[in-house]
């Protein structure tokens, strides 16, 4: 089969290779034909050698862990999926008995795999992964319009869920960021409560994808960005929750600032740091918070949203053999919403 894969770690492009296709091992394998394989910064991250010390996957390996498609083979005890069910697939192969698991959190699975980071993910004709990752999609429902939701989506639902838990009516949330990731918490938050969702990007046309997402206000991240976001508070007081998509060039030295007393800053991108005085935190009773990748549960949460039209994606589908355009586009700033690797177009 073709597939995308890294040869060496600060390549700044993957190679088309013919790789043996995966075959079941386990009775609770799948291996899922892909139908979409969303491109994720945590891609180009690995590319850039960030995870290597922390992974150390062997290279060559396939990249690619946001991915949707139709099941291929089923190992001997699988039950809950059949051949031809259209399934998304949760990043997280766990393992369903040690702790993290036990509570419902994927994410937190002591024994855990992920492929297209610690092995061969879906930037490929063929991916294997677990019953336990694989969620039957609705009708309503294509694996290459839904592929980003496995990563970015759940990402996203997951910190809007949190926030919404202490936005009253009234309240505001602001959401910096309105790629990727951040056009999905946008239409989340708008989903799960009623506070005013403030949205704020260095780009325009990301700006106006959020204002037609249902951001009630759009503010550009320029020097006065701060100021203009407090004003939306009481008295100029700031918001009560700030959700940064972005997590590095500025944004979490900004977040923080925008919020009111007793507000919360959800981090949930990377590469930046968060230095707050302690005294800050003390006299403003500032909480941070970090936010991982989704559970499963919250998978099937986002896709009831999806289904009913409530939070939709926008994308960019590319061929498989196009996936270094699709690097250099996404580099470049160049794509709204997400990129999506579609092997058969």
């Amino acid at each position: 089969m073709k597939a995308a894969r890294l040869h060496a770690y600060s390549d700044d492009h993957l190679h088309i290779d013919e790789v043996e296709e995966p075959g079941v091992r386990d009775p609770h394998d799948v291996i899922v034909r892909v139908g979409g394989a969303g491109l994720c910064r945590t891609d180009l991250h690995i590319m850039e050698g960030i995870w290597e010390p922390i992974v150390g996957t062997e290279l060559p390996y396939i990249l690619g862990h946001e991915n949707a498609g139709w099941v291929e083979e089923v190992g001997s005890s699988v039950t809950s999926v059949a051949v031809g069910d259209a399934v998304v697939v949760h990043p997280v192969v766990s393992c369903g008995v040690c702790r993290g698991c036990r509570r419902g959190e994927d994410m937190y699975c002591s024994n855990s795999a992920f492929p297209g980071l610690t092995g061969d993910g879906g930037f490929a004709q063929y991916l294997k992964t677990s019953e336990r990752s694989c969620l039957k999609l609705p009708p309503e429902l294509e694996p290459a319009d839904v592929a980003p939701y496995a990563d970015a989506g759940i990402t996203a639902y997951r910190a809007a869920k949190k926030a919404a838990a202490g936005l009253t009516p009234g309240s505001r949330c602001v959401v910096i960021g309105t790629g990727g990731l951040g056009h999905i918490g946008v239409q989340s938050l708008k989903a799960l409560c009623s506070a005013e969702v403030i949205a704020v990007d260095t780009s325009a046309a990301a700006l106006e994808l959020a204002a037609s997402l249902g951001a009630d206000h759009v503010v550009p991240a320029d020097e006065n960005v701060v100021e203009a976001v407090r004003a939306f508070g009481e008295d100029d007081g700031g918001v009560e929750a700030v959700i940064d998509f972005v997590g590095e060039h500025g944004t979490t030295d900004q977040g923080p600032k925008m919020l009111a007393q007793g507000g919360t800053y959800f981090v949930v991108g990377y590469g930046g740091r968060v230095n707050i005085p302690a005294i800050d935190l003390i006299f403003n009773e500032i909480n941070v918070v970090g936010n991982l990748v989704g559970s499963y549960t919250e998978l099937a949460e986002l896709m009831s949203l999806a289904a009913a039209g409530k939070v939709e994606l926008t994308t960019r589908a590319y061929p498989l053999e196009r996936i270094n355009e699709a690097i250099d586009d996404f580099q470049a700033g160049n794509i709204q919403g997400r990129a999506v690797l579609v092997p058969g177009q």
